[in-house]
């Protein structure tokens, strides 16, 4: 039996590499994004391996096509759920802050995910693996924040690593292992050229860590090199 993978966000950057990884590993891919008919990578991903990669249009801000998309796929488990889709908003200044653009950042980086999680949890629980994988960021640690800054998408990347914590204690009766994990600094449109650790590093990273989880290892915080960072 195959195992299969749920990924939010996979239009571009670790998206986009994380559904061409698995793919090629043999995993059945339900690649999603907000646009798939102008996911031009993506798209040939698709074409390439019809087989292993299907595409679903889905705007995780939009909670009623998550649902919708859940009950598409209610005939199948779903051995790992990956987060991955996020933004990080403008107007991060102190003096300036865009309180608009705060409340979307939370409805996608944080309630966006646990969404997801609530309704998807069935399909987990009745897979193989029964993994939840949330992409947060080491600068939602409240430990490694030295130079302040990035109120918006710090906080939001704060509350998905709580909400995933929580998600591990409320799923662990259901053989679920969830975790929040830290990509790197990586050549990604958030990231930019200067970023040292390229999107292939960082995702073979991270598929090695998620391949070695346990039901001990829910609830915590890495980094794609396999390290726990401090909350």
């Amino acid at each position: 039996m195959s195992l299969n993978v749920l990924i939010t966000g996979a239009n571009r950057g670790l998206g986009l590499e994380f559904t061409r990884q698995y793919a090629q590993a043999g995993w059945q891919v339900f690649a999603c994004c907000r646009q798939p008919d102008k996911a031009v990578e993506l798209q040939q991903l698709a074409t390439q391996q019809p087989d292993k990669v299907s595409l679903h249009a889905l705007d995780v801000a939009d909670f009623a096509q998550i649902e919708q998309l859940a009950k598409q796929l209610s005939a199948d488990s779903i051995d790992l759920l990956l987060n991955n889709a996020g933004l990080y908003p403008k107007g991060e200044a102190f003096g300036s802050i865009d309180y608009e653009a705060w409340m979307e950042a939370f409805r996608v980086n944080t309630m966006a995910p646990l969404k997801m999680a609530e309704v998807f949890a069935g399909h987990v629980a009745r897979s193989q693996q029964k993994k939840i994988v949330n992409i947060t960021s080491k600068m939602g640690s409240i430990d490694d924040n030295t130079s302040g800054h990035h109120y918006l998408y710090r906080s939001s990347k704060t509350a998905l690593n709580m909400v995933t914590k929580s998600l591990a204690i409320d799923l662990a009766s259901r053989g679920i292992t969830a975790i929040v994990m830290h990509p790197g600094w990586v050549q990604t449109d958030m990231g930019g050229l200067s970023a040292p650790t390229t999107v292939e590093q960082s995702v073979t990273g991270m598929r090695q860590v998620v391949a070695r989880l346990t039901a001990n290892d829910s609830g915590k915080f890495y980094g794609y090199d396999g390290k726990e960072i401090p909350w």
